[in-house]
């Protein structure tokens, strides 16, 4: 039996999930030779859970994704088959674009891409073994004995780590949807030093159609004019397909109480730590035990599928127990299951070990992203794999990682919450974990970030002058605003039609827009020089303009931040030699060693007392380091 041959490669993506996917065609698009490996090629880009991209918070992680020159809000806008822009009662930094997609279809368009990718290797093989050499990693060995060679490479293996679906009393080795598991890389990663944790997701039962009444429930419609996700892509309206909204009730709640012990999560069964932010049923019964009722959206999965997603009702009980409560809830008295809810466990690494450029710690060259670093969602997976691609061809190149701070992006505060705070339980978006977020709204994340995609080689010339010639028109239409006055008599008639109060003398067009109940619109009636602008312009202008006191207050609290963001810590720091230090935080700090007085701040277990004695610490390193070089 021969040698076998190495196959040489610039970068390895194991797992062609959301993360990989990005991954994959970052490094590729960067010039990399790249290879894409997947247990299974019918698990592109799969979306085993809800038929859904977006949503609070995750809506704006596609827009950043986009931005930066990645491909899920292009892909979903390809395959949507019902959009809606949530929170638009709210203010614009919590609004978020929502979409329902075609399961299969989005799948077949991201793996198409995949396919046409200049330099870039689609292949089904499975990934064992890390090839590592004096703590750098050079390389994977597959299950059928391949060995590829490469300078980087990145896992993103989702939830495919000896992966474990619970279903009542039942449970057996597999992947999401039935594919199947992954069951030697962790002893893998185990063997060089990584730190796992075992966490749990789960998901609803999916239902017939032909079952379901849908007079009994509340018609759920998309928006009349859609917003795409892609900065590059323009359409006001398409096809689109209703969803629903029915309830659980009393009698539901009766049913799962009375087979409570049959639930897996509180029998034992279940080890895994679940997402809080996206409870099962039964955990929603016992813990909002007072509420009487709990929404379910019914949504489908594609245009040319029967199956129906029965978003709200996540479970592992038991199939009888599934079909009795289900069977509880208006519209749903005679819905056929199609496929069973289900509980999955797998393996997920601490992300501690990461530095913030998702680079491990342990081995240079290795990067994850994605689920397996204890995030949850497929937008919060793709965020990560793209910044994963990016810098996995940096660290090849010898270049500076790209790391988005907690002030620039969502996917900033993503990064800097898993690698600096941990997590116990999946990690889920929201903007309530946003500091700034009235400064990165996903209306303004191509004018946050487009500039970056571009300097990293992911934004096309065309698209890049497109982008300038919006800031551009911006800056000169909120210029023109502020230097076109109108008279006090003029004002007066308008602000009469609109129900505002009189001014007392001339007043320009910009001061006039900072009164809410005015919208830009509204003012083309008194200023006779405006010209025809696109919504996208006029949208940021109104916003810019409205929001002017409170975006400064943000500029503030930022430029503090960032000076914190700015003062460095040695890499060798030796924080045992720090009396004054608690030994919590003297542990922490040593565990996750920060690369700022800003990170280092935001440690759970370090407080502002152990940042003060940090920062007395530097700066008498410090004076002792400059003594030493004026005594030379």
């Amino acid at each position: 039996m021969g040698t076998r041959k190495t196959e040489p490669y610039d970068i390895v993506i194991i797992g062609a999930g959301h993360a990989g996917c990005e991954a994959a065609l970052a490094a590729a698009r960067k010039g990399k030779n790249t290879l894409l490996l997947t247990m299974n090629l019918d698990s592109v880009a799969l979306l085993p859970c809800n038929p859904s991209i977006g949503g609070t918070g995750k809506g704006h992680l596609v827009r950043e994704i986009d931005a930066l020159g990645g491909e899920m809000g292009k892909n979903i806008d390809k395959a949507f088959i019902q959009s809606r822009m949530l929170n638009t009662a709210k203010g614009h930094a919590v609004r978020s674009l929502r979409a329902q997609a075609d399961k299969k279809r989005y799948q077949s368009e991201m793996k198409q891409v995949l396919e046409n990718q200049q330099n870039l290797t689609l292949m089904q093989q499975e990934a064992e073994k890390l090839l590592v050499e004096e703590g750098i990693v050079c390389g994977v060995i597959t299950k059928t004995g391949r060995i590829f060679s490469a300078a980087a490479v990145i896992v993103a293996s989702g939830t495919y780590l000896n992966g474990k679906i619970i279903i009542g009393e039942t449970s057996y080795t597999s992947g999401p949807n039935g594919m199947s598991a992954s069951e030697k890389l962790s002893e893998n990663l185990l063997s060089h030093g990584l730190r796992l944790m075992r966490l749990k997701t789960g998901t609803p039962a999916r239902i017939n159609k032909r079952s379901v009444d849908f007079s009994k429930m509340q018609r759920q419609d998309g928006d009349e004019v859609i917003e795409p996700f892609s900065f590059e892509n323009e359409f006001d309206s398409a096809p689109q397909v209703p969803c629903y909204l029915t309830y659980t009730n009393e009698e539901t709640k009766r049913i799962i109480l009375e087979n409570l012990h049959r639930a897996p999560m509180y029998s034992g069964m279940i080890e895994g730590v679940g997402v809080r932010y996206c409870p099962s049923i039964e955990d929603k019964i016992v813990r909002f035990a007072d509420k009487e009722k709990h929404q379910l959206f019914i949504e489908p999965e594609g245009l040319d599928t029967n199956e129906l997603y029965v978003q709200g009702m996540s479970s592992s009980l038991p199939e009888d127990v599934q079909e009795a409560m289900m069977h509880t809830v208006p519209g749903l008295e005679k819905a056929e299951i199609m496929r069973s809810a289900y509980a999955i466990e797998y393996d997920a690494i601490e992300a501690h070990q990461l530095t913030l450029s998702l680079e491990t710690k342990q081995i240079k060259g290795l990067f994850m992203a994605g689920q397996i670093n204890g995030s949850s969602g497929y937008e919060e997976a793709a965020a990560q794999g793209l910044i994963a691609g990016i810098n996995a061809v940096n660290f090849m190149d010898g270049k500076a990682p790209l790391i988005l701070d907690r002030s620039q992006a969502y996917i900033g505060v993503l990064i800097d919450d898993l690698v600096t705070k941990g997590t116990a339980e999946p990690y889920r978006m929201m903007t309530s974990r946003v500091e700034y977020r009235l400064l990165l709204r996903q209306d303004n994340a191509d004018l946050r970030l487009t500039e970056i995609g571009y300097e990293q080689g992911l934004i096309s010339e065309e698209r890049y002058q497109k982008f300038l010639q919006k800031k551009q028109e911006i800056q000169q239409e909120l210029q023109r605003l502020k230097s076109t006055k109108i008279s006090k008599e003029t004002a007066n008639a308008f602000l009469q039609t609109v129900f505002s109060s009189p001014v007392s003398e001339s007043i320009s067009l910009y001061e006039l827009l900072k009164r809410p109940e005015i919208t830009y619109n509204d003012s083309s009636v008194i200023d006779p020089s405006r010209k025809p602008l696109e919504k996208k312009i006029t949208q940021q202008v109104e916003i810019s303009i409205q929001y002017e006191g409170y975006i400064r207050k943000q500029q503030e609290q930022v430029a503090r931040f960032l000076k914190m963001e700015e003062k460095k810590i040695d890499e060798d720091i030796d924080y045992q030699q720090m009396k004054n230090l608690r030994l919590e935080a003297r542990e922490k700090l040593n565990k996750i060693r920060p690369t700022s007085l800003g990170q280092a701040s935001r440690i759970t277990g370090v407080s502002p007392a152990d940042i003060s004695a940090l920062m007395i610490y530097m700066e008498k390193m410090k004076q002792q380091k400059l003594q030493g070089e004026k005594n030379k």
